[in-house]
């Protein structure tokens, strides 16, 4: 305990009495010259700002936000994609004494209203006219705010209320060269343990919650981040997730800041984020296990077309000496020199140019968000990549447990990152302590008591274990283990994980909660049922009807088999159904970072559900 206490000092001691505001000026001050926004329309040129440009811009925008009555305190709503105005009007309220307030992109008026009136957000900016239709539908009903600044000025309307971008950046240059003295004692009055940002959990079971991020939570994940070296100075990232993610805000804007990285900004990363990669090189990347997925099916569509036996088989073996040599890499694991000669062998005829063409093959690779698949684990292995897995949530500042190139164990979320205690409790559900809690949720203080305890433990919702190198585990959301009608506990996930091991399967829900047995409902990859399909001779792609293929059923079918041939009786998939569609956000099957929203597509297949189970 006292080593803890001990690495918790050193690690507050780097950050004591700084803030967000304090950090950016720093970087603006060393490394002003350096890069650090990158942005473009389309497949145009990148437009750069460098740290001395972003903090200066940042300076004006708050005083914008100041003339336009923003007070110490208030919230403000942000609509808008990763771009770099999204950055600069966060910061920008930061800045100006305000909370910043990023809302998903993808929300419903309802859901807009609900969490614009529990935070009494007093201006909102939003990005163009789709995010304009849906707040003008509950402005009624949101009397704090005053006012609707909009980035798009084809899109502004010429009301009283509403604020173009261009004008607020007019103003706020304007206001700061005549009372730069205004920002500064706005910045000079906040506290390490004021508001960073209030983030809102997904609601997919009750209303959201707003988390509230201090920056005393935000500059001590960025020195434990610091210290695991999964994040070095300068890196090169791509910022594609939204910034309501607590992963992105880490990555974007506070390591963004602190390491004085150049962030590329990805505004869809359904049709850009695979050219942004190969364009920017990133020198550092985070994905949700649904990104890696749909990189590997993508490589596997690759190696299914391919009709050179021969070249098949060369893939394959050099895959088997990429995944021995990660494995050999592990904590507690040794290289022998014969392994590592071949790994440079396999390494240079072939596993990196697989690498390179994914344009990740200078990258430092993270994931996290959800449990990361151990096929897509052992897949990029074979590649010769080491993907650390790490954990965390918004509650926890992000990432409290990490692997690290030092020190990481495959099928593990790391260990316990400095100062931060983590323990089983009798339940199973994993606790955490330290200075990333966050203080609580905004205006409910019933259920910050539920959140963290009278000693201090955060109570994450998730089962998980800890092995005796302190590696930790995570087995599934408490609240979603299946009891099965013989009282048996079933992680959906470890199921799920196998399903989409073969490349035809894009997701798959498992399903069996005071049922006699489980059942799945799948659905096809979108990337790679196509030129399988084509590669067996089928001639449509339509996902629907290949859905209904016999070839492609029979396919699925041997797939399920050789997933419950992994699993106990208990954990077996009896029926399965796959189904015409691909489950996206926009569908509502997912949430805006790709996990699976179980209460929707329970709603939504009650029906197919129900007749995966004959009477």
């Amino acid at each position: 305990m006292s080593e803890i206490a001990d690495q918790r000092a050193a690690m507050q001691a780097e950050s004591a009495g700084k803030t967000l505001c304090d950090a950016l000026a720093e970087t603006a001050g060393r490394y002003g010259s350096l890069p650090a926004l990158s942005d473009r329309d389309g497949d145009g040129p990148w437009r750069t700002l460098t740290w001395a440009q972003t903090r200066e811009q940042v300076l004006e925008l708050a005083a914008g936000f100041v003339e336009l009555g923003l007070r110490p305190g208030d919230h403000v709503a942000l609509m808008l994609p990763n771009r770099a105005e999204h950055v600069l009007a966060d910061l920008g309220v930061l800045h100006a004494g305000g909370t910043p307030v990023t809302f998903y992109a993808t929300l419903a008026p309802e859901q807009i209203a609900f969490m614009a009136a529990n935070c009494e957000a007093t201006i909102a900016v939003l990005d163009g006219a789709s995010e304009l239709a849906r707040w003008q539908q509950v402005l009624s009903r949101l009397p704090a705010l005053r006012t609707v600044i909009v980035r798009d000025a084809s899109a502004c309307p010429a009301e009283s209320r509403y604020q173009r971008w261009d004008a607020l950046v007019a103003i706020g240059a304007r206001c700061h060269a005549a009372s730069p003295d205004a920002v500064a004692s706005r910045v000079a009055a906040i506290r390490p343990d004021d508001p960073v940002t209030l983030l809102y959990t997904s609601g997919t079971t009750a209303n959201p919650k707003g988390v509230v991020i201090t920056h005393a939570n935000v500059l001590y994940e960025i020195a434990v981040t610091t210290a695991g070296g999964i994040a070095p100075m300068h890196a090169r990232i791509v910022s594609y997730l939204p910034l309501a993610h607590i992963a992105e805000r880490v990555l974007t804007l506070y390591l963004g800041i602190c390491h004085a990285r150049h962030v590329y900004f990805c505004r869809d990363a359904a049709s850009q984020l695979v050219g942004t990669l190969t364009d920017v090189r990133p020198t550092g990347f985070f994905g949700v296990p649904r990104i890696y997925e749909k990189v590997m099916a993508g490589i596997q569509a690759l190696l299914t077309a391919e009709q050179d036996d021969a070249k098949r088989a060369a893939v394959a073996r050099a895959m088997a000496t990429g995944l021995a040599y990660v494995r050999s890499l592990q904590y507690g694991e040794t290289t022998s020199r014969e392994l590592a000669d071949q790994f440079a062998v396999a390494d240079e005829q072939v596993l990196g140019a697989i690498r390179s063409l994914l344009g990740l093959g200078d990258a430092v690779l993270t994931s996290g968000a959800a449990p990361f698949p151990p096929e897509v684990a052992t897949f990029f292995a074979g590649l010769g990549m080491q993907v650390l897995d790490v954990y965390g949530m918004s509650e926890t500042t992000g990432a409290f447990t990490t692997n690290t190139p030092g020190a990481f164990r495959l099928g593990t979320v790391g260990q316990p990152v400095p100062g931060i205690e983590v323990r089983i409790a009798g339940d199973g559900e994993i606790l955490t302590r330290g200075p990333l809690n966050t203080p609580g949720y905004l205006n409910l203080p019933e259920q910050t008591a539920d959140l963290i305890d009278d000693n201090g433990w955060l109570h994450t919702g998730d089962v998980g274990s800890i092995d005796a190198d302190g590696f930790v585990s995570v087995l599934d959301r408490k609240k979603e283990l299946i009891i099965t009608a013989g009282g048996e506990n079933v992680s959906p996930a470890a199921v799920e994980n196998l399903l989409v091991a073969h490349p035809l399967i894009g997701q798959a829900l498992a399903y069996g909660d005071r049922r006699p047995y489980l059942v799945a409902l799948l659905t096809l990859d979108s990337g790679v049922a196509p030129a399988w399909a084509k590669a067996h001779g089928i001639e449509t792609t339509s996902l629907a009807e290949l859905a209904a293929n016999p070839e492609v059923l029979a396919e699925v079918g041997r797939a399920v088999d050789a997933a419950n041939a992994k699993l106990a009786r208990v954990q077996q998939v009896k029926y399965w159904e796959l189904l015409p569609v691909e489950w996206t956000p926009e569908s509502e099957e997912l949430t805006p970072t790709l996990k699976l929203k179980r209460r929707v597509v329970h709603a939504k297949y009650a029906d197919v559900i129900d007749g995966l189970y004959p009477s």
